[in-house]
């Protein structure tokens, strides 16, 4: 009898893998290859923004923050900022070398979260470091 092998596939979460915080260690990261919605209060605590930049418009922080290539979009009605990632889709966030994040302790509340939250709560995009 063949045996099917199920391939994680960040676009299906129904192929993703019920959550155990031991596979953080053998992952090579998937869940830093999404794109990231981030609040001003993130940025600030990333130390992207100053706190004293949050009471200008959002507008202005973004087009700073693009033409810096740390965020790839802003989304006006919302107020919501996506982080930039590089050409092969990581987080510009994550050690290419290590797949650890290097702001971890000022990390967003979306990777804060995860994968408690998100497309599939409970479930990461899990894919074995090679």
């Amino acid at each position: 009898m063949k045996k099917t092998l199920l391939l994680t596939d960040l676009e299906r979460p129904g192929t993703w893998s019920k959550f155990r915080s031991s596979l953080c260690d053998s992952c090579r990261a998937s869940c830093c290859t999404m794109p990231a919605e981030v609040h001003i209060t993130d940025l600030v605590r990333m130390e992207v923004v100053d706190a004293f930049e949050m009471e200008e418009p959002l507008r202005l922080i973004a087009r700073r923050l693009l033409k810096a290539g740390l965020i790839d979009h802003f989304n006006h009605k919302s107020g919501r900022f996506t982080l930039a990632r590089r050409a092969n889709g990581d987080c510009i966030y994550l050690d290419s070398t290590s797949r650890r994040c290097t702001i971890y302790e000022k990390r967003s509340d979306t990777c804060r979260n995860h994968p408690r939250i998100g497309p599939r709560p409970g479930y990461c995009a899990f894919i074995p470091k090679e």
